[in-house]
């Protein structure tokens, strides 16, 4: 008897749908495969053209290197300018209405000046050749070469003592030879330095005036800040005050005595002690007045 053997039943064609289901699941396959080799293409690329990256390192507090700190000394006969004699150190400027400058001026200072390093042409056509440095003191907040301007204007100036053909000034380094220097320093360091030297500054118990003693004209940086009542009542500007001391304390080391008015309601002479009181006559800052000294009475 021989068995007999069932076939398997027909499976049934696809239908549309199925087909289509087919369809898009072999090409969203393939889309897949595409994708993922344009990203690896992209990868092997990259590696390929860009560096590797260098990690930023930072140094700890015990590895860094200290920090450079640069220090100017201070000039020295040895040492050459550190500024080119054609250099002009930079100007200052005050405004014409300023009478005082504002805030607490330092009364004590180091004792110890900074010298300027600028040289400036000869004033002057004629007469001796008189050489000069300028020094501030150190902690008085003043610029040497700031004040070594403010000195070198006055002195060039025809009103001040060379348009007169008697003597010539030239301002030099500070590590230069020099027939007299002068000083900016803080009230208690000027009233030493004018004892010393035989004049005594002080009034009301400080120091309050400037001086020359032989080879230096100190100037007070009270004064040179504040200026004095005689100016500020008459509301003349700081800056005019400021040439007058300075023609003042040089006219004495170049061999001029105090002087008083000429005449009532005139300009001063510079040798007046313009500080403490015009005498009757009205401040003025300069030596010379239209081209002529402008001297009174021996003092």
């Amino acid at each position: 008897m021989i068995d007999e053997v069932t076939a398997p039943p027909a499976v049934p064609p696809p239908s549309g749908r199925d087909r289509w289901r087919q369809w898009w699941l072999v090409t969203f396959a393939v889309v897949i495969l595409i994708a993922g080799g344009v990203a690896v293409g992209r990868r092997i690329e990259q590696s390929n053209a860009a560096p590797a990256p260098v990690a930023s390192v930072v140094p700890s507090p015990s590895s860094a290197a200290p920090p450079v700190v640069e220090s100017t000394p201070s000039p020295t006969p040895s040492q050459k300018p550190a500024q080119t004699p054609s250099r002009a150190p930079e100007k200052a400027t005050l405004a014409s209405s300023t009478l005082q400058l504002p805030g607490a001026v330092p009364t004590r200072g180091s004792g110890q000046f900074s010298y300027a390093t600028s040289r400036g042409p000869v004033f002057g056509a004629k007469g001796e050749l008189r050489r000069f440095r300028v020094a501030v003191e150190k902690g008085s907040n003043e610029n040497p070469e700031e004040f070594a301007t403010a000195v070198a204007d006055t002195l060039g100036d025809p009103r001040s003592w060379t348009g007169g053909g008697q003597v010539r000034l030239q301002l030099v380094s500070g590590s230069d030879a020099a027939d007299f220097t002068v000083y900016l320093a803080t009230r208690d360091t000027a009233g030493k330095m004018c004892l010393r030297g035989g004049t005594n500054i002080r009034i009301g118990g400080r120091p309050y005036t400037s001086c020359r003693t032989t080879g230096k004209a100190i100037i007070n940086l009270d004064r040179w800040r504040l200026s004095a009542p005689p100016y500020v009542e008459a509301k003349v500007s700081l800056a005019t005050y400021r040439q007058y001391v300075i023609n003042h304390e040089v006219g004495h080391e170049l061999g001029h005595r105090h002087e008083g008015c000429p005449r009532a309601g005139g300009p001063a002479p510079v040798m007046v002690q313009q500080t403490l009181t015009l005498r009757g006559c009205k401040s003025y800052a300069w030596p010379r007045r239209n081209g002529k000294m402008l001297s009174g009475p021996r003092l």
